[in-house]
Order: C-alpha cells, then sequence, then structure tokens
C-alpha cells in the first residue's frame, strides 16, 4: 500500500467507517511504515480531542441568519469563461472594437467642410469648393464633407470625402480621383494617408 492512500484511509478508519479487508491492509502498513505511524498517532489524538469537546446546540435561527448573510454564488457567464481561455484573443478583439467604434464616431461627429492642400487659387462658397478655370492647384486637394467643381487643373491627386465631385470639360488632374464616402473606406483612407506622411514626410 502507498503512503497515499493509506493516508487517505486514516480517516474512514478513524470514524469507523474502512471496510474489515481494507482495515487489515492499513494496520499492515501501518506496522511496516513509521512515517505513517506518527501521522495516523497525531490524526488519533485530534480525533479524541474533538470527541472531548462539549457538545454545542445552535438554534436553527442562528443557521438560517448565518446562511442568509453569506454571498450568494454567481454562475460565471458564458463570454466570462472564454476571455479567461483566450486572453490574447480577447485583447484583440477589445482593441478591434474600441478602434473601429472610435473610427466610426470621428466620422459621423466631423461634419464641416474641410479643405487641404494648396489654396491660393481655390474659391469656397458655402460648403462647395472651386477650382475656377484657367487656375492651376499645385499638389493634392483633400476635401472633407463637401462639393467639389473643378473647372481649371489640380497638379495631384483630388480626394473627396463624404462628398460629391463635378468635373468640367477643361478640368485636368494629373493624379487620381478618389471618392470616400463610407466609413470603411474612409478608416483605409486614414491609415494610408498616416502611412503616407510617415513615409514621404509631408
Amino acid at each position: 500500500m502507498k503512503c497515499s492512500d493509506a493516508a487517505r484511509l486514516m480517516h474512514e478508519y478513524l470514524d469507523q467507517e474502512l471496510p474489515r479487508d481494507q482495515c487489515k491492509l492499513l494496520q499492515l502498513h501501518l506496522r511496516e511504515c513509521p512515517q505513517c505511524q506518527a501521522r495516523f498517532r497525531s490524526l488519533e489524538r485530534t480525533d479524541a480531542l474533538a470527541h472531548a469537546l462539549p457538545s454545542v446546540s445552535v438554534s436553527g435561527d442562528l443557521t438560517d441568519r448565518i446562511m442568509k448573510s453569506l454571498p450568494k454564488s454567481r454562475k460565471p457567464k458564458v463570454w466570462t469563461g472564454w476571455v479567461q481561455r483566450h486572453p490574447a484573443a480577447s485583447a484583440a478583439a477589445f482593441f478591434l472594437i474600441v478602434m473601429l467604434s472610435s473610427f466610426v464616431a470621428m466620422w459621423n461627429q466631423d461634419e464641416q467642410l474641410s479643405v487641404r492642400g494648396d489654396l491660393e487659387h481655390v474659391v469656397i462658397k458655402g460648403n462647395t469648393v472651386i477650382v475656377p478655370a484657367g487656375q492651376k492647384v499645385a499638389g493634392n486637394l483633400t476635401i472633407e464633407n463637401g462639393e467639389a467643381q473643378v473647372l481649371g487643373d489640380v497638379e495631384g491627386n483630388l480626394t473627396i470625402i463624404d462628398g460629391h465631385v463635378t468635373l468640367a470639360s477643361t478640368a485636368h488632374i494629373a493624379g487620381k480621383v478618389k471618392t470616400v464616402d463610407r466609413a470603411l473606406d474612409w478608416v483605409w483612407y486614414k491609415v494610408t494617408s498616416w502611412f503616407d506622411t510617415v513615409a514621404y514626410g509631408s
């Protein structure tokens, strides 16, 4: 018999709940193992002390009050278990949700006209940005939350975010015309613009 098995059986032996055949095996082991003998003697003393204590009767009212004062166990929610088992995936998902919600919030809250680029030869009337015929915009022109009427030349890219563009037959755009009208396109535009700024410093 292993010591771990003997230690487990000692309590049942002292409570007189151990079957006779296992009692004999435990007694045989205790004769041969001094460590388990010492452990058994210690348990015997503890058991004798416990039986020597006077019995105390507890009223049912006290038991009820104690049980009511104990905190109620909460059933764990399914998603909390998943989060605990997959911390990296949970952190990535949380980050993605926060980023997307912040981008969508920025997309929705910014409704003012914003124009970036060379504005020397640009005319702004209300929410309409006009590049007059015969005039030239040096470099890129970006218009947010407005209309663009291009009658002249743009030497770079023309980007319209949440707006519309009208190109006259006299218009000439050296770069690309980009129209961003959905939140995900706007996020992609912001990310690529940031990388362009980092890469080219402009």
